[in-house]
Order: C-alpha cells, then sequence, then structure tokens
C-alpha cells in the first residue's frame, strides 16, 4: 500500500525532488550530508582565475542545485553543514581549503542563503519549467555575489570596484553555462518522474 501513495505524493504542490524517497529522518539525514558532501566535491573542480583571489569552481552550481532539489530547510542546513564543517578544518572548500578567514568565505556564506531562495522557489514550481528554473538560478547567483563580493572587498581591502571587477565580472560566462545545465537538469528530472512543468 504505501507504493501506491508514492505517486500520489509526487504530485502534490510544494514538492521539491527530494520529497519523492519515501519520508523518513534516516532519509533527510543522509540528504543534509549528501548535499555537503556534493558541494564540498563540487568545490574542488576549481581553476584559479589571474588576479582574482577567487577560483572558478563547482561549488556554487552544487550549492544551488543542492538547494533546489532538497528544498529550503533542507538546503539550508546541507550549506549549514558545509560551511561549519570546512570552518573546522575539513579541507573541502575550492582547492582543498578550509577556515574562514579566506576572501572568499563571503561567497559560502552567500550559498548557505542562496540555497535557501530556491528551496523555497522550488517548492512553489521554480525548478518545473526551463524559464523558471533559469530565473531561480539567476537570483540565487545574485544572492551569492551580493554576500560575496562585499566580504571580498572588506577582507582584501579593495574598493567595491575593484572587488566586482575582481570577485564578479570573471564569473558570468561561467555562472551562465552552470545555468543552463540547471534548466535542463531539472526540468528533465520531473520529466523522468512523471512531472511536466
Amino acid at each position: 500500500m504505501s507504493t501506491a501513495a508514492a505517486p500520489v505524493r509526487t504530485l502534490r504542490a510544494g514538492t521539491v525532488l527530494a520529497d519523492l524517497i519515501p519520508s523518513s529522518r534516516a532519509r533527510d539525514i543522509a540528504l543534509v550530508v549528501g548535499g555537503a558532501a556534493l558541494t564540498g566535491l563540487a568545490a574542488q573542480i576549481s581553476v584559479p582565475v589571474p588576479g582574482s583571489p577567487v577560483p572558478v569552481s563547482g561549488q556554487t552550481f552544487a550549492a544551488l542545485l543542492v538547494g533546489t532539489a532538497l528544498g529550503a530547510r533542507r538546503g539550508f542546513l546541507a550549506l549549514a553543514l558545509y560551511a561549519v564543517a570546512g570552518m573546522a578544518g575539513v579541507p573541502w572548500f575550492a582547492q582543498a581549503t578550509s577556515g574562514y578567514g579566506m576572501p572568499s568565505f563571503g561567497y559560502i556564506l552567500g550559498m548557505l542563503l542562496a540555497s535557501t531562495v530556491v528551496g523555497a522557489l522550488a517548492r512553489r514550481g521554480a525548478d518545473r519549467s526551463v524559464l523558471r528554473t533559469a530565473g531561480a538560478m539567476v537570483l540565487g547567483s545574485a544572492i551569492i555575489y551580493a554576500v560575496g563580493v562585499p566580504y571580498l572587498a572588506l577582507a582584501t581591502g579593495m574598493t567595491l570596484g575593484q572587488a566586482v571587477a575582481a570577485g564578479l565580472t570573471p564569473f558570468l560566462i561561467g555562472d551562465a553555462l552552470k545555468a543552463a545545465l540547471a534548466m535542463g537538469a531539472l526540468p528533465a528530472a520531473w520529466k523522468l518522474v512523471g512531472r511536466k512543468g
């Protein structure tokens, strides 16, 4: 009888992809730990940017994907675990770093907020169509920069204009590519489980 209840659950409003897995505390813990680990692994896909203390990495994409797939609460918890473990010394920030004294730590704080916001938007269907997914990814990226760039300026003594040039401008093309990946992947995942945007 529990197998018959699962398809009904997928049709309810406010469902995110993670809700398609049968509910339990163990599931939620596994999703949170898995989301943190995915972000840490994606952060190791990292390329230094000349003239910037912030590398191009996969962690922003992972943070937005985690928030969207897990929802606001679990997305927040996953990114909080990622941040706290990294501050405690787990070397899973970009370029296998850890701690909170680095100039790019503001981006991690921004990812925490962004994963929460895109998770809340996903509960409202923002991951079900290409255009809505694009909007959620753009908003999530903007939140990351809104926290990360001023933090970069404060941490390095750069002016805000210098921080924008070093910590935002070089990343826009990569962010567009990450958004394009999400625009294809998330609506396709819903179609695979029988949900259409």
